[in-house]
């Protein structure tokens, strides 16, 4: 009984370290998270500006840089169904100068379909950078899914800072922390995705594989 005893007294023992370890790298890698970033690059031009709608600040800001030259076309991905190129940029205030080099997608409605979206338009227009504007405590998983989906591009993040999101103090706020809670776990669920994918696709290949031996 004893060796039995020291044996599942060893296997608990590892499990809570194992376990310990875990929770100081989500808790570092948490703070990591909701570090304020900064614009990347604030003097250069892209070929695109890419807007990820979310907010007017967001949009707005877009159209700060293209005005500024900061891109040659401005992209906005996610938009309404209902909301055409004119509507929007009536919204926005910028219908006079903007139309000429303003394009929407209506595709997608998450993340994941923002970098798919942006990804064929950017290639459709043969651009190979662009300048990305969304929302500080989204841009670390904007930054991974887009880059994902085109690799070849080079991405200047530029985050803008909503005045109802308080990223000075967010420790200090309870929304601000459920609400950076939520994007680090939706983060990491990004970032583990194609681990899971490949783990999931590997019975089917097996399964393929036998199929075709017999």
């Amino acid at each position: 009984m004893r060796p039995a005893a020291g044996l599942l007294w060893g296997a608990v023992r590892r499990i809570a370290i194992t376990g310990a370890a875990l929770l100081v790298l989500c808790v570092v890698g948490f703070i990591w998270f909701a570090a304020r970033p900064a614009p990347e690059n604030e003097s250069a031009s892209t070929d695109a500006i890419v807007v990820l709608t979310g907010g007017r600040l967001r949009l707005q800001s877009g159209m700060d840089l293209l005005r500024d030259g900061k891109g040659r076309k401005l992209f906005v991905s996610g938009v309404n169904q209902q909301v055409d190129l004119d509507e929007l940029l009536r919204i926005s205030g910028n219908a006079d100068w903007a139309s000429c080099c303003t394009a929407v997608g209506h595709d997608a409605d998450n993340t994941l379909g923002n970098a798919r979206e942006t990804a064929q338009w950017m290639r459709q227009q043969g651009f190979k950078s662009l300048r990305l504007v969304t929302a500080w405590y989204h841009m670390p998983r904007s930054l991974l899914e887009l880059d994902r989906a085109m690799p070849e591009i080079e991405i200047i993040a530029h985050p803008v800072f909503p005045d109802e999101v308080s990223h000075e103090r967010w420790w200090a706020s309870r929304s601000t922390v459920l609400l950076l809670a939520s994007e680090y776990g939706k983060y990491l669920g990004a970032l583990l995705r194609p681990v899971v994918e490949r783990l999931r696709s590997t019975p089917t290949v097996r399964s393929a594989e036998a199929e075709i031996e017999r």
